[in-house]
C-alpha cells in the first residue's frame, strides 16, 4: 500500500476549493458506510442442545480489562431469544475464503434451516461457554452478557470475552469488512506504526 503525501491543513487555508474537493452532503442513515466497526462476523448460540448461527455487522470493542464488546442483535434475529436466554455466544470470525456463506447466512434464519449443516460448517466445544466454536474460521471469542442494560432501548448487549481461540495455521487470514448495500472491502497491507504508540504501550 502506497500512502500519498498530503499538504498540511494550514497550506489549503484561505484558499479556493479545486475541482472534485467540494463536500457532496449524503443521508445521515448512511453513517454506518464511513464507520463500519470492523469485519463482518458470525455469531452462534445454543440453546435447549439446539446450536444456530448468524451473521453480525454492527459490533464494537468497549474497554480493555475487562475485555468487553458491545453487539446489536435484535428480536429480528432468531439468535437473539437464545443469546437472551442463555447469556452466552461465540463472535467467529470468517475470513475472505467464506464471504459468500457469511452472506448466505445472514439471508435465512435458523429457526428454519440448521445453518450449519447447510453450509458446512464444523462445530467444536468451546471452554467457557455452550455456544460452539466455528473451526472454519480464523478466531473465536467465547464470550457472556456483562451488560443488558442497553437491549430494550437499543438491542446492545454489552459482552464480555472469556476465551479466545485462534487458528495461527490457516493460510487465508483478510477479513471482510461491509461498506453496505452488499458492497465489501478486504483486508489489504499493514501499516505498522506501533513505534509512534507510546502513549498506550501499556495496554495489551
Amino acid at each position: 500500500m502506497t500512502l500519498g503525501r498530503t499538504r498540511p491543513l494550514r497550506e489549503h487555508a484561505g484558499r479556493p476549493l479545486r475541482k472534485g474537493q467540494k463536500m457532496k452532503q449524503i443521508a445521515a442513515s448512511q453513517a454506518y458506510r464511513l464507520l463500519e466497526p470492523g469485519p463482518v462476523v458470525l455469531v452462534t448460540t445454543q440453546c435447549e442442545g439446539v446450536a444456530n448461527v448468524m451473521t453480525m455487522g454492527f459490533h464494537m470493542m468497549i474497554q480493555h480489562a475487562p475485555p468487553l464488546i458491545g453487539c446489536v442483535i435484535g428480536p429480528w434475529d432468531h439468535s437473539y431469544e437464545a443469546l437472551s436466554e442463555t447469556g452466552e455466544c461465540v463472535i467467529a470470525i470468517p475470513t475472505l475464503d467464506l464471504a459468500e456463506a457469511v452472506v448466505d447466512i445472514g439471508n435465512c434464519s435458523g429457526d428454519q434451516v440448521d445453518k450449519f449443516q447447510r453450509f458446512g460448517l464444523t462445530k467444536r466445544p468451546g471452554k467457557a461457554v455452550s455456544a460452539p466454536l466455528i473451526v472454519d474460521c480464523l478466531a473465536n471469542i467465547e464470550c457472556r452478557v456483562a451488560d443488558r442494560t442497553l437491549v430494550d432501548t437499543y438491542n446492545l448487549f454489552i459482552l464480555e470475552a472469556k476465551e479466545i481461540w485462534i487458528d495461527e495455521d490457516r493460510t487465508e487470514t483478510r477479513t471482510i469488512h461491509h461498506r453496505g448495500n452488499g458492497s465489501f472491502i478486504v483486508d489489504g497491507a499493514m501499516l505498522n506504526l506501533s513505534d509512534r504508540m507510546a502513549k498506550w504501550r501499556h495496554l495489551p
